[in-house]
Formats: C-alpha cells, sequence, structure tokens
C-alpha cells in the first residue's frame, strides 16, 4: 500500500465510523450471543430456538444504541431529543431483528432443522452490515 492510500484511508470519516460500528458491534454481538444461546439451549429448546431472538436483539439493541450513539457515530449528523432519532433506531433495529429471526427459523426451523448456534453466521456478518447502512442513512445523518 502507497503512502497517498494510507493516508486517505486514515482520513476516510466511513471507514472509521465502519471500524467503530463493528467494535461496537462486536461487542452487542457477544451479548445477543449470551443471551440467545442460554434461551435457546435450555429454555425454549432447539427447535423452538426462534423465540430466544426477540429477547436477545432487545438486550444487544440498548446496549448498541449507547454505543452507537456515543462513539460509532460520534461527530457525524445531528441529534435530535425529541425522540424521532430513537423511534428511527427502533425501526432500524426492528429490521435488524427480522433479519435475525428470518435467519434463525430458517435454519433451525422445519426447513433444515440446524443446530441453534447456526443462525449466529449470518446474524454476525450480514445483519451488522445491513443495519449499518440503514443506521449511517436513516438514524445519525
Amino acid at each position: 500500500m502507497t503512502a497517498s492510500r494510507l493516508h486517505r484511508l486514515r482520513d476516510n470519516e466511513v471507514f472509521w465510523q465502519l471500524v467503530r460500528f463493528g467494535i461496537a458491534g462486536g461487542l452487542s454481538t457477544v451479548i445477543y450471543s449470551a443471551v440467545y444461546l442460554p434461551l435457546a439451549w435450555w429454555v425454549f429448546g432447539e427447535r423452538l430456538s426462534v423465540l430466544a431472538v426477540a429477547p436477545a436483539f432487545v438486550v444487544a439493541a440498548a446496549v448498541g444504541f449507547v454505543l452507537h450513539s456515543r462513539w460509532s457515530f460520534k461527530g457525524y449528523g445531528t441529534r435530535d431529543t425529541s425522540g424521532r432519532q430513537q423511534a428511527k433506531f427502533l425501526a432500524v433495529q426492528l429490521s435488524g431483528m427480522a433479519l435475525n429471526l428470518a435467519f434463525t427459523w430458517i435454519i433451525t426451523g422445519p426447513l433444515f432443522h440446524g443446530p441453534a448456534w447456526a443462525p449466529l453466521v449470518p446474524c454476525i456478518f450480514v445483519t451488522p452490515l445491513a443495519t449499518f447502512a440503514l443506521n449511517r442513512q436513516l438514524v445519525f445523518k
């Protein structure tokens, strides 16, 4: 990599937002997994693991809002204290939860009968990218 490319990367605001989003999202993912897996394995059972998605997502989203609003998107866009920004964040999180529900239902449900841990793969790699894009365009613009 040339020095000019390194300087452009260093100065690229979106790149650093994505890095911060990834770190905060990584912590949220650990929290999501820490809530989801015990519920899926011991409370609901693997065949009904889709029921563990909502409580896990709510806990992770609450932590995520604090981290993203105060760190990932700090200094980017505006902050709305009227509640509209929180409502938009909630809508984005609900779309992320819908993705996780779909991944979990498809993978662990009657179609594939996969193990409860398997939906974590697309939940970790697909959902965060989708919610990053939506947060950047709709919530923290």
